[in-house]
């Protein structure tokens, strides 16, 4: 019979043995962790940013650019018809861009792509649609024939105006304080990075 020496030396043996065969081995388990999937799943309306300001505006002009560009297309005749064409397309646009931009913010949808500039993409789009806003209905008003589809457009058109150019001023207020807020932090970190350079000598008189 084998001591309980040898018998300990080759269970010992074993082991090893097991544990180099299975580092080895292409069939063991990975401790990675599987990058979950974000699809459309787990989509949640934000209602603090529709109760808000900018959520109320936005709301607003896509219901005015709507019933702005249902009114231009219930006009029948026009001569001439290139203020109502240019009225259509920018109501169109309008309602279009900014309907986008409703879903993207009330739904958190545009925090996945950091890549872009919200803030200045939405001042951006405010300020071009309440010029073309604003001139589009002026020139229907010069043009149009007093009829009543006309005359509802140029109204809904200039209330559209005003109510984009108040989300306009908004916009910049939050444009500048998001562009000083990326301002002080740039500094801090150069800050931060500074002292951890003044803290190591090493690092120094490698430069040097």
């Amino acid at each position: 019979m084998r001591s309980g020496e040898e018998l300990d030396g080759f269970e010992g043996e074993a082991s090893s043995t097991s544990m180099i065969s299975g580092a080895s081995s292409p069939y063991q388990p990975t401790t990675e962790p599987v990058s979950q999937r974000r699809g459309l799943a787990g989509l949640r309306c934000d209602p603090d940013y529709l109760r808000g300001a900018l959520g109320c505006l936005k709301v607003a002009q896509v219901i005015l650019a709507l019933i702005a560009f249902i009114c231009i297309e219930t006009i029948m005749e026009c001569s001439p018809c290139e203020g109502l064409y240019f009225f259509e397309f920018v109501s169109c646009s309008a309602f279009v861009v900014t309907g986008v931009l409703l879903i993207l913010f009330s739904l958190n949808l545009h925090m996945r792509i950091p890549q872009i500039n919200w803030n200045l993409t939405d001042l951006v789009n405010t300020g071009l649609s309440t010029f073309f806003f604003f001139i589009a209905s002026t020139v229907l008003a010069a043009l149009n024939h007093q009829t009543g589809a006309e005359i509802a457009a140029v109204i809904f058109g200039f209330l559209a105006t005003a109510v984009y150019a108040v989300n306009t001023f908004l916009a910049v207020q939050k444009w500048r304080v998001s562009v000083h807020q990326q301002s002080a932090s740039d500094y801090i970190r150069a800050r931060t990075e500074s002292r951890d350079v003044d803290g190591r000598p090493e690092i120094q008189r490698l430069d040097t």
